[in-house]
């Protein structure tokens, strides 16, 4: 397929996308507008200086933690070199079961090879597979909204079937394939129709399987969007209620943390903290979290429009992305999409040029290879240190406004979201909601 075709198909995906983000129940006709979750910002007034006393426990960063979505990696399409990836996500890649198992007991593993070795000739072996949705010929129903095929969001009429591609996946890739994930934004009608209990029993099978047959491998708790509060409520506890009841047959907990149209890295940032409430309440042991798709200015939900963030824009939102990932302990974050030209459908375009791809060059410079010590909230200042090649610096950024500091070392060094860095000539510093690094830690 040329590179056109291949944004023409990914625009037919757009649109469904945008549906899923706009809808409750993800069907054809429009749905009420959902109030989306609001940020907590304090109250109080902001603090004119802020001294960070630090005494760090440093824990690697996940090596995989510069995730991406690749359009047309099977066949053959990837990012230029200068922009990082340290891990893949499978998905629009026509590599699922619904993709693979068109006919029953007939694979086409074409793609999915190609996609592999894609990624590995450009030096990327971290692969996130995602093993539904169900292929037509084994769905329950196929009336309403589905994707990517009819009867794709349908419960298994087969078990067994699933249980048959698991174990033809597994066998067929083992030691190449790190990680599968169950399902994709199973809190989304268009992508699962049947409930929390009965994925979570579908999750206990394809685990059992995955660890037979290679133990090594990861096993990824299917996606649940959060910025729609009521399919979130309506899916998530449920099917981490019966993961509970079956023993917490997962290696990774997954969510999808997308704000609304309008909404920015502050919303973004609620959604990972309405995650972890979740979390904490429902009793969850200590899972590794990944938020295995992410952009921003998605429309939806409801009439809420497309948001273009272009420019520097881009550039700070996206390295505060990672920054907050790591500060609410999310170990992995999936950018949604690269692709060779722009995307209309998203809000920050992902592509060899693009403002973003330069914000990952400062992302993998200040955080590839180094380890996190844990972020210092005071006001709308966050402080997070992180120790790379045996120079710890300080991360800094406010939730909105201006915080200064005043006891900023004399040649300290203080680099943007461009990585231009300079010298400190003074002892203080403005901080903005734009990230800085200095080094050294205060």
């Amino acid at each position: 397929m040329s590179i056109v075709s291949r944004v023409g198909v990914l625009a037919v995906a757009g649109v469904l996308l945008a549906t899923a983000c706009s809808s409750q129940t993800d069907e054809a006709t429009p749905s009420p507008t959902v109030a989306s979750p609001t940020p907590t910002v304090t109250a109080e007034p902001e603090p004119e200086e802020i001294t960070v006393p630090r005494a760090p426990e440093f824990q690697p960063i996940d090596d995989g933690f510069l995730g991406m979505h690749v359009a047309g990696i099977h066949e053959g399409a990837f990012p230029a070199r200068r922009v990082p990836v340290t891990s893949v996500r499978l998905w629009d890649t026509g590599t699922s079961w619904a993709q693979i198992e068109i006919e029953r007991g007939r694979y086409n593993w074409s793609g999915l090879d190609r996609a592999l070795s894609t990624a590995e000739a450009a030096g990327v072996d971290d692969i996130l597979m995602i093993l539904g949705p169900t292929p037509t010929w084994n769905a329950r129903t196929t009336e309403g909204v589905h994707y990517p095929l009819p009867g794709a969001a349908s419960v298994p009429r087969s078990f067994a079937s699933w249980d048959a591609f698991v174990a033809a996946t597994v066998d067929r890739y083992a030691g190449r394939i790190n990680s599968y994930q169950i399902w994709n934004e199973a809190s989304l009608r268009m992508f699962w129709r049947g409930s929390g209990q009965t994925l979570a029993r579908l999750t206990k099978r394809a685990y059992d399987i995955i660890k037979e047959r290679d133990p090594a491998a990861k096993v990824v708790a299917a996606s649940t969007t959060v910025r729609l509060p009521g399919a979130y409520e309506r899916f998530f506890p449920a099917y981490l209620g019966e993961l509970a009841n079956l023993g917490w047959p997962i290696d990774v907990i997954a969510v999808h943390s997308y704000p609304t149209g309008e909404q920015d890295p502050n919303d973004r940032a609620q959604n990972l903290r309405t995650t972890r409430q979740t979390l904490e309440e429902l009793g969850a042991p200590n899972f590794p979290v990944w938020d295995t798709e992410l952009n921003y200015g998605l429309a939806g939900p409801g009439p809420i429009g497309r948001t273009a963030i272009t420019g520097q824009q881009a550039k700070d939102w996206t390295v505060r992305t990672y920054l907050d990932s790591f500060k609410y302990d999310i170990d992995r974050t999936y950018w949604y999409i690269w692709t060779p030209d722009r995307y209309d459908l998203l809000g920050i375009q992902m592509t060899n040029q693009s403002p973003a791809a330069g914000a990952l060059r400062t992302v993998a410079d200040w955080l590839v290879d180094a380890e996190w010590g844990g972020c210092i909230q005071e006001g709308w200042m966050n402080s997070c240190a992180v120790r790379k090649n045996g120079v710890v610096s300080e991360l800094l950024w406010t939730d909105q406004g201006e915080v200064t500091i005043t006891d900023v070392r004399l040649g300290s060094e203080i680099c943007d979201t461009n990585n231009d860095c300079r010298l400190a000539e003074g002892t203080e510093l403005t901080v903005t909601s734009a990230p800085l690094r200095l080094s050294p830690l205060r």
